[in-house]
């Protein structure tokens, strides 16, 4: 009867590691793991029954969207697009956008905003035969200092960001004004890629507020100079 009852013991416990690992692993209910313990222990034994903690027991991560509930959506918004007298009011991607943008960056905005596109330049390498030409430093701009960022080191990282979030875009057109190129030419970083290359030029470019950029900044930035600059009124 040892034996019997030390063999018992066994399937019972074997019972319960794959009741466990079951109910982990695939949200196994409660009635699944009393049948399993009868099947082992057999009737009458009401006192094996496994009661599994809810911590046990995880649940399964929603499963993707049907393409016919995507369709439905999509039709609830050409839906809305067609009652005129609907206000849906901002843009929903500004609130996610808001969360992914750097103070730095903010301000960056309210520069392009206020003052306009602001002027970068390339600075390019000519080769000795044909046309072509390599580029030695890209994108160089005054845009971190004018704007009175925190950190203007880190200006082509903010810039790309902006880029990544469509509210800004690197344009092969130069702004209107010349003087402002004269100004950028003049500064260090840009004498230095000059002089690191032979032949070298200029090529001059601009950073523009994308439409949608425009929007945003009218809808989520305060463009005063108060409340854009953090200063306290006076009492």
């Amino acid at each position: 009867m040892s034996t019997l009852d030390d063999l018992a013991g066994l399937a019972r416990l074997s019972a319960r590691t794959w009741l466990r690992t079951a109910a982990w692993g695939f949200g196994t209910s409660i009635r699944v793991a009393r049948s399993a313990v009868d099947l082992v222990a057999g009737p009458g034994r009401d006192d094996d029954v496994i009661t599994l903690p809810p911590g046990d027991i995880e649940e399964l991560p929603d499963a993707p969207a049907e393409p016919a509930s995507l369709r439905e959506r999509g039709a609830e918004l050409l839906r809305r697009s067609a009652d005129v007298e609907r206000d849906d009011g901002a843009h929903p991607a500004y609130a996610r956008i808001l969360e992914e943008l750097h103070p730095d960056e903010a301000r960056i905005l309210r520069l392009l905003a206020l003052d306009g596109p602001q002027p970068a330049v390339d600075v390019r390498s000519l080769q000795l035969v044909g046309l072509s030409s390599q580029v030695v430093a890209e994108g160089l701009n005054m845009i971190g200092t004018q704007a009175g960022c925190r950190d203007p080191e880190r200006v082509h990282a903010y810039l790309d960001n902006l880029n990544r979030l469509g509210l800004i875009w690197f344009s092969k057109a130069p702004i209107e004004d010349p003087s402002a190129y004269q100004v950028l030419e003049a500064q260090p970083a840009v004498l230095d890629a000059v002089k690191s290359a032979s032949r070298a030029k200029t090529v001059q470019r601009s950073v523009r507020l994308t439409p949608f950029g425009r929007d945003f900044v009218e809808v989520c930035l305060p463009l005063e100079s108060d409340a854009a600059t953090g200063s306290a009124e006076e009492p």
